[in-house]
């Protein structure tokens, strides 16, 4: 799989939707947020379908292999940096809102924001994990820590189920695209 080099973009997301649902609409090169994992399923079939290319959201593993720096790993707290300043916008640095994207420095493998500005939905049902949730549920894992989030709530390990319609500001997507 090839995982995006950036978060999906408030740019990208009109592109594709003809909208943009975000709460924070002065950079169109920051992530797009406000938005549930049945929009963004909906952005990705849009984008398939104009592409003709199988787009899709990571799984839990595949984001946390990407965000640990894959096998360049040096084993970072967050992802690229042991210095949250370093790679993330949280909310030691963030003045309250999100960042245009690829303004941090990169991790290991060139990819950006996998820690920090917004969280991403993965495809990984929270049940895949947790013996207190039952399958078949609406909730799913994301990863990374926000914007408003405190340095712990941003490292590589966090993660955090939520249901499928949750949309806040701080709660966005990341794509990737299958080889074959």
């Amino acid at each position: 799989y090839y995982i995006g080099e950036t978060e999906v973009t408030q740019e990208l997301w009109y592109a594709v939707m003809g909208n943009n649902p975000s709460k924070f609409t002065c950079n169109s090169r920051n992530p797009v947020e406000m938005v549930s994992w049945h929009d963004c399923q909906a952005f990705i079939q849009k984008l398939n379908q104009l592409t003709g290319l199988r787009f899709r959201l990571p799984t839990e593993a595949e984001w946390e292999y990407a965000a640990r720096g894959g096998n360049k790993s040096k084993g970072y707290k967050y992802s690229g940096s042991n210095r949250i300043d370093d790679v993330a916008w949280y909310d030691g640095n963030s003045a309250s809102t999100t960042h245009e994207v690829a303004t941090c420095y990169p991790n290991e493998l060139g990819i950006y924001d996998m820690c920090g500005n917004v969280w991403e939905w993965t495809k990984t049902p929270a049940h895949s994990y947790a013996t207190d949730i039952e399958p078949g549920g609406n909730m799913f894992i994301r990863r990374g820590g926000s914007w408003w989030h405190e340095e712990r709530n941003c490292r590589v390990s966090r993660r955090f189920a939520s249901d499928h319609s949750k949309k806040t500001s701080g709660l966005g997507m990341r794509v990737v695209i299958r080889d074959n």
